[in-house]
């Protein structure tokens, strides 16, 4: 006998950690003229409402994807299988077996990322004339967002490599920004095409990667919530590798609470990723966030990472704003001058590794780019062996990644050489573990809860012009390793989005800066849809 609409509803409220009862009372009109348009928890809601099934949905998806997604140029690839994903869940749905709150939701992977029955392009025309073979296996992140029961839709497009902050693909194109209807601004990069497709209804979230803003860029451009997590929480089995000890994978959505849900679904060791933190994690907890989050919290506001005098007239009141929001809300903000910021952090880390006497640090050295590669080929089982891949796609990687050698006779030492064990990098490690402490006692000594800064101090520029010569803290939080989450701030003249704020903690603070973000977003609420312009 089928599960009665109460027994589901009782069902998602456990899965939800929250009273879905009440929630659908108050949203079930929001979402109904759009279900791709609300959270996931509203989605779920209509579900058992018998509006609609998880494929009357995922066709929707698709459709918007390959139409209204291809025209902006964010699509990378669509999955064949999708379909097929999402009757399953409806046959969990009637069984009353649901695997978790993502179940049948509509989610993308990045172009980066294998996924299989799909190339891994990497964006790149080069990369993926090369290894033009559907891959077998999933990236660990999606492999684990299959695993409760999220719809894969495919993949989206990036900047070559995810490489830069422009989402220039050689292969898709320049990816457009859905808020600018005269196709010219950037949506920022890398994950363009995962910002791109959540601000515009396909998908309720997507998986991005972030090295030196690759998510929070893209994220402010489109007016979306990006996060980079703490370094180490998300491994990266399964996806071209970039710099091993900056490269952090995570989510955007529209909202924070869809975020918490996929970083849920994706954190946690692994033993394949050998810079993956090793603490056990507890699927569910990031399930609940609270509205109140934010009272009597003390946020750090750090003047040097918000360079007024460089910021328009606009986007300095929309920052001025988000802050008044944050207090209105309850937090209690202090200006703090940090022990380090953006401008001295990498002085920094070269100046501990000289006390101790180590060799200096390099997050970028050759070596363990190479090494990761070659792993990733020998995990993906491509023909013949992994070195010869490497050696295959060596120029392609190089026309981005250039501090790896053009001599093959200089590479080759370098496949067999551990990530791990690269001195450079293990000295940068050691340094980040004792300036994240310089850092850790000053918040400490303050009670701070955590720092808050704009994401970036200007909004999208022209695809084709430089950025403005103003210096961003998006680096700040890569080599510091620290959980960031960006939320949208507010909107210009003509709707473009103007800025973000970032919440910023210490490492393995994931949840309570998901919490103040989410709390800013219920007392904000700046997200708008992009006009369906394409």
């Amino acid at each position: 006998m089928s599960p009665s609409r109460r027994d589901v509803i009782t069902s998602l409220s456990t899965l939800f950690a929250m009273p879905l009862l009440r929630t659908l009372s108050l949203t079930e009109r929001a979402a109904a003229a759009d279900p791709l348009s609300g959270t996931v928890v509203t989605y779920q809601a209509g579900r058992a409402r018998g509006d609609y099934t998880a494929e009357d949905v995922v066709r929707l998806a698709l459709e918007r994807a390959d139409g209204h997604g291809r025209a902006l140029r964010a699509i990378d690839a669509l999955a064949v299988d999708a379909l097929d994903s999402a009757r399953a869940s409806d046959a969990r749905w009637r069984a009353g077996a649901l695997l978790g709150p993502l179940d049948g939701v509509p989610v993308f992977a990045k172009s980066i990322c294998d996924m299989r029955g799909l190339p891994t392009t990497a964006s790149s025309a080069e990369w993926a004339a090369l290894f033009p073979h559907a891959a077998t296996r999933d990236a660990l992140e999606v492999q684990r967002l299959r695993a409760v029961g999220a719809v894969v839709l495919g993949k989206t497009a990036a900047d070559d490599f995810a490489y830069r902050g422009n989402g220039t693909s050689s292969l898709t194109g320049q990816v457009r920004n859905p808020y600018d209807g005269a196709g010219i601004r950037t949506p920022g990069g890398s994950s363009a095409g995962a910002a791109v497709v959540v601000a515009c209804h396909m998908a309720f979230a997507a998986l991005g990667t972030d090295d030196g803003g690759s998510n929070r860029i893209p994220a402010q451009f489109t007016g979306v919530v990006g996060m980079k997590p703490t370094f180490g929480l998300v491994p990266r089995t399964g996806v071209i590798p970039t710099w091993p000890y900056l490269d952090t994978h995570g989510p955007l959505a529209r909202f924070v609470a869809d975020a918490a849900l996929m970083l849920d679904a994706i954190a946690g060791p692994d033993s394949s990723d050998g810079l993956a933190h090793t603490a056990p994690w507890e699927r569910g907890s990031l399930s609940a966030l609270r509205d109140d989050a934010l009272r009597g919290a003390r946020l750090g506001v750090v003047g040097l990472h918000a360079p007024r005098t460089q910021m328009s007239a606009k986007s300095l009141a929309l920052y001025d704003r988000a802050l008044a929001d944050c207090e209105s809300a309850g937090a209690i903000l202090e200006p703090v001058e940090l022990p380090v910021t953006r401008v001295n952090v990498q002085a920094r880390f070269a100046e501990v590794a000289q006390a101790r006497g180590d060799v200096a640090p390099n997050a970028r050295a050759a070596a363990p780019t190479v090494n990761a590669l070659q792993r990733y080929f020998a995990g993906q089982g491509v023909e013949g062996s992994a070195a010869d891949a490497v050696r295959r796609g060596l120029a392609a990687v190089r026309a981005f990644y250039d501090v790896i050698p053009a001599e093959w006779a200089r590479v080759q030492p370098m496949l067999s050489q551990p990530y791990e064990a690269d001195a450079a990098s293990r000295s940068f490690a050691r340094s980040r573990e004792a300036v994240v402490g310089e850092l850790s006692a000053f918040m400490q000594a303050r009670r701070l809860d955590a720092l808050v800064y704009p994401t970036m101090p200007f909004p999208a520029p022209a695809a084709s012009d430089p950025w403005p010569d103003v210096r961003t803290p998006l680096g700040y939080g890569n080599w510091l390793g620290l959980p960031e989450v960006s939320v949208p701030a507010g909107y210009l003249d003509g709707g473009l989005p103007g800025g973000n704020l970032s919440f910023v903690g210490l490492p393995w603070r994931d949840r309570q800066m998901l919490g103040l973000a989410y709390a800013y977003e219920q007392q904000s609420r700046r997200f708008a849809p992009p006009p369906l312009r394409w």
